[in-house]
């Protein structure tokens, strides 16, 4: 049986955690996923079919939908496209390999992205941490403050104008501080592309950041050698060789 959780408990005006609705027939797959996200403070209930996942998705009013390519009874295109049409709320494609036509055809339906299946946290989570209650709050790592709803980055209490690329690179880095991101998560979070964003884009966008942030040893945003990078909270040591 696949993890549940009352309306009573995940929606309304005073939740703070995210809450995920997962849309997927393997319920193992499910219950492994929920076990994982709620350790992250994530709110994770699932739906066998597309049917049971509209009704969940109306009910609880989730911050992020996630649905399996191969949904039964509505099928997954049909599904994003009736969400979508109801609410503003962000719909994640879980894809594996021969699923090319279902991914096209879900992201012009309103899909806000493709994501591997079988599912992977680490992919998963900047995509729930930005759509979450908590996302409306400002962003402080250090002496950097990034207000997301506002598109204001203020460093030593010095406002700092950054292009929206950087203020995304920006914002990504941040709700991942301490934590190693790759080249190809960059591509995905921040340019929405894959093998189309060269490395070299990135490595200047981070040079740019840096030059703006005053990070001229790198030392807030390190370069994590043949991997990617990492934004350092003070205090928290790292080697980035």
């Amino acid at each position: 049986m696949t993890r549940q959780q009352t309306a009573s408990t995940m929606n309304g005006d005073t939740r703070t955690q995210p809450v995920l609705l997962i849309a997927d027939p393997d319920g193992s797959v499910v219950d492994a996923l929920a076990a994982a996200l709620e350790r992250e403070g994530v709110a994770v209930t699932g739906a066998p079919d597309g049917a049971q996942g509209l009704l969940q998705a109306g009910a609880l009013q989730p911050d992020v939908v996630l649905v399996a390519a191969t949904l039964p009874v509505i099928d997954a295109v049909d599904f994003v496209r009736a969400v979508r049409l109801a609410r503003a709320v962000p719909v994640l494609l879980g894809v594996g390999d021969g699923h090319a036509e279902q991914a096209v055809r879900a992201l012009a339906a309103g899909a806000a992205a493709c994501v591997a299946r079988p599912y992977r946290v680490p992919e998963l989570l900047p995509f729930i941490q930005a759509a979450s209650p908590e996302s409306r709050k400002v962003l402080a790592v250090g002496g950097v403050e990034l207000d997301v709803q506002a598109y204001q980055v203020r460093v030593g209490g010095r406002t700092v104008h950054l292009p929206l690329r950087e203020f995304e690179l920006l914002q990504y880095l941040m709700r991942n501080a301490d934590r190693t991101v790759t080249r190809e998560q960059i591509m995905r979070h921040v340019w929405n592309a894959t093998a189309t964003t060269s490395t070299n884009t990135i490595a200047v966008h981070v040079k740019r950041l840096r030059a703006r942030l005053g990070d001229e040893d790198d030392q807030l945003i390190q370069t994590v050698r043949g991997v990617g990078y990492r934004l350092v909270t003070p205090g928290i040591s790292g080697n980035p060789a």
